[in-house]
């Protein structure tokens, strides 16, 4: 992967095109222009059979220049850097900046490459592309072009857990219109990659993106609820209204809301009798409940009763000691 900047200082991250995928477009690319070459060769011949010797020569001159050279000018410029090889092979010539190429950096490329490909057998060619960072070969990097990949490997995108079912309208009565999309991207992003980050740093990045997220919609995050449990809630109720906006109707305890951050606050629920254990999420498996014995009195323990089953400890994301 390469990393480039445009003009407008705007990164992208482009696949240079490799020496096979490249010498596989050319080789189709010589294919058309000789096939194109041969019949209008035969086609000169025919018609100017009546001609002299000095002119039969300078027509043929004339029409390897037009077709092996002019016509793949003509067509990197018409096509803004796919020729026929290249549309086939999923290439595509840009500037270095990542932008389309002009008439200009076709012109140096193709004159180039009747040196290092035509006259050379693609030697040349090869030796450079296999000696660049970037895959170019000489009439590249003396037209300031690279040859990128169009059609990349699909990546699926990472699973996104869902919020714990104890979190269930917890957080409908939330502002979330003055959370900006760069934040939610960031969490969208936090929870589908959690799984592949060190805990410690996982959980502190959970915590800072918790904080912001709260900061914005005039709520504080429950203590009780660990921060990737809370961002997954808050992300999945941003998706629930904007299901209902786009379908119709709108959730109930949205319209107060949306627009009254400062009156609304998220009442923390009534806690069980006892000690309990902040809450751990997301559970790795589903929780096991322990064999039930028979107690003293002949009922189920207090904690047991009172405190729900994917609340409890033992097998989820804890925060680092």
């Amino acid at each position: 992967m390469s990393e480039l900047v445009t003009g407008e200082a705007v990164a992208l991250e482009l696949r240079p095109a490799r020496l096979p995928s490249r010498a596989l477009a050319v080789l189709l690319d010589l294919a058309v222009a000789v096939a194109v070459y041969v019949a209008v060769t035969v086609a000169l011949v025919a018609s100017t059979s009546s001609l002299d010797v000095a002119a039969q020569t300078a027509l043929s001159i004339a029409t390897f220049v037009l077709v092996l050279v002019g016509g793949p000018i003509a067509v990197e410029t018409l096509s803004h850097g796919r020729s026929l090889g290249k549309m086939a092979c999923g290439l595509r010539v840009v500037r270095d900046d990542g932008g389309p190429i002009r008439f200009r950096h076709s012109l140096v490329r193709g004159l180039i490459g009747v040196i290092e490909i035509l006259m050379t057998f693609g030697v040349i060619a090869c030796i450079a592309s296999l000696v660049s960072a970037r895959g170019r070969r000489l009439g590249d990097v003396f037209a300031g072009t690279l040859v990128v990949r169009e059609r990349v490997p699909f990546s699926s995108p990472g699973f996104m857990p869902p919020p714990p079912p104890w979190l269930a309208g917890r957080f409908t009565g939330l502002d979330l219109s003055a959370v900006p999309d760069d934040l939610w991207l960031a969490v969208r992003q936090y929870l589908t990659r959690m799984g592949q980050l060190d805990p410690r740093v996982g959980w502190a990045m959970a915590e800072r993106l918790a904080t912001d997220v709260a900061a914005r919609t005039g709520a504080p995050v429950p203590r009780e609820v660990p921060p990737p449990a809370y961002l997954a809630a808050v992300l999945h109720e941003r998706q629930a209204r904007e299901a209902w906006r786009a379908f119709g109707g709108a959730p109930a305890g949205e319209g107060a809301g949306e627009g009254a951050a400062a009156s609304v606050r998220v009442a923390p629920p009534t806690p069980p009798a006892g000690p309990m254990t902040p809450p751990t999420w997301p559970p790795a498996a589903p929780p096991v409940a322990p064999p039930a014995g028979p107690s003293q009195s002949g009922r189920q323990p207090e904690a047991s009763r009172d405190v729900p089953a994917d609340v409890r400890p033992g097998n989820g994301f804890v925060p680092p000691a």
